[in-house]
């Protein structure tokens, strides 16, 4: 995965995920819409811009005085815990 910063102000960031598609941008955006600091969070891959498919930009909008980027890396603790969670259920199950 590569992260290419495309716009970034104190409380706005455009930002390109590279090799990323609908399955992670979407549980990513749900993670920062539950994010109680974030205000918008959306993505766009645009397969006509260059004639196939593009990798997606999320936009994030945070509340005043709220570093866009510390929202996302909050979103990001937030998928991981999601993550954890699910596999300790998958595992507790198949031993059950």
């Amino acid at each position: 995965m590569e992260l290419r910063v495309i716009d970034k102000t104190d409380e706005e960031l455009r930002i390109e995920i590279g090799g990323e598609d609908h399955t992670f941008m979407n549980v990513l955006k749900g993670e920062l819409l539950q994010t109680d600091t974030v205000t918008a969070a959306t993505y766009d891959v645009n397969p006509e811009q260059s004639g196939g498919q593009t990798d997606p930009v999320l936009s994030i909008k945070t509340e005043s005085g709220v570093d866009p980027l510390d929202a996302l890396a909050e979103a990001a603790r937030g998928v991981q815990r999601t993550a954890d969670d699910f596999t300790d259920a998958y595992r507790a199950g198949i031993d059950a």
